[in-house]
């Protein structure tokens, strides 16, 4: 079998191994799953399989190839990447267009020409109605691989023109070994980032590589847990400090968009932030909250094993202890509602300080 770096997704690699030892890959396949699960590593996964030198199929991808190599320095000029751009992150109709004159072309190099679409979900209907003609009537020797967090904002008929992929959440401890694996911590501190990433490996790396993610991570987490015994006046006067701890978080996670990852420093400490940037940080705000509400939930029903924040323990047990497990659980329902209107551009501060109200209250239970 060829050197796969997919890991934890076994259903969904079997497949992409089948498409590179047959050589006969769907013309479009659909990845879908949370973001940073894994989805770009599995189809450039694919793209190095079915490019790769190799005389046996077996072999592919061998990661010693020119080709091979090419692909892992995204130079090879038969694989196409296209990922949202500009502040409000879409993927525009002039890249697709451009896409699809390329795909009409012969493979330069390889048997197959192959486009990644990145947050295929970043497509607007009419991008997705342009990409729609490539996929109705594909050229010889394509594969067009979308890459999708969520498949609803995606028209059916782009849809049903994929074969689909569902990746769900990794192990905690297969993302510790792949951290170790990789270097990128030790032992000890990889048990840690597996379960702070909630089965995504690309967070547990990107919290790897800046120590200072963990600490705002667990003081964030803190925090949250703490406003569960405040009041409302309380609650919504640490709306700032919340969102300030979660842009930075934001940044250290370097899941900002291209201007606000180049700016420097000095300079990002000093403005206003950016529609963008407050965004981001909403975003990343409720993406952990759902996190802390998720384990309350948990420790509420005495599911201690379960916990992803375990160096929290203590904290969540005591608010567990003292909060309804069911309303928990609808809080996260509430969480996820609100994660999908700050993405379709409400307003990120509203959307923060009607959440803090509807936090759930700890009451002590005699």
């Amino acid at each position: 079998m060829g050197s796969f770096a997919t890991r934890g997704h076994e259903i969904a690699l079997r497949l992409v191994v089948r498409a590179v030892v047959s050589e006969r890959p769907p013309h479009a396949l659909l990845l879908a799953g949370p973001d940073r699960v894994g989805k770009t590593t599995l189809a450039l996964d694919l793209a190095a399989g079915l490019l790769c030198l190799a005389a046996d199929p077996q072999e592919r991808p061998c990661r010693d190839c020119a080709a091979c190599r090419k692909v892992a320095h995204g130079n090879h000029p038969d694989l196409h990447r296209l990922a949202p751009e500009g502040a409000g992150q879409q993927i525009r109709v002039g890249q697709v267009q451009a896409l699809s004159t390329d795909l009409a072309l012969l493979p330069l190099e390889g048997r197959f020409r192959i486009a990644v679409i990145e947050r295929a979900d970043r497509l607007n209907v009419d991008t997705q109605n342009v990409l729609l003609k490539t996929l109705e009537e594909p050229p010889p020797a394509t594969v067009l691989v979308l890459a999708a967090d969520e498949t609803a904002a995606l028209l059916p008929t782009v849809v049903s023109r994929c074969a689909r992929v569902r990746m769900g959440p990794v192990a905690s401890d297969v993302i510790a070994e792949m951290l170790v694996e990789a270097g990128a911590t030790d032992a000890s501190r990889a048990g840690a980032l597996g379960r702070l990433a909630a089965g995504r490996p690309g967070v547990a790396f990107a919290l790897a590589a800046r120590p200072d993610a963990t600490l705002i991570h667990t003081r964030l987490a803190g925090a949250l847990l703490d406003l569960l015994r405040q009041d409302r006046r309380r609650r919504l006067a640490a709306h700032n400090e919340l969102l300030e701890d979660a842009a930075a978080l934001a940044v250290a996670a370097a899941d900002v968009v291209a201007e606000v990852e180049a700016a420097p420093a000095r300079e990002r400490s000093t403005r206003r932030a950016s529609p963008a940037e407050r965004r981001a940080a909403a975003q990343h705000l409720i993406e952990l909250w759902t996190d802390v509400a998720r384990d309350v939930a948990v420790a509420a029903r005495d599911g201690r094993r379960e916990l992803r924040q375990y160096e929290l323990l203590d904290e969540l047990t005591a608010a567990g202890a003292n909060v309804d497990a069911a309303e928990m659980a609808r809080f996260v329902g509430r969480l996820d509602a609100a994660a999908r209107a700050v993405d379709a551009y409400a307003n990120p501060e509203l959307a923060l300080d009607a959440l803090l109200v509807e936090w759930p209250r700890a009451t002590a239970r005699t």
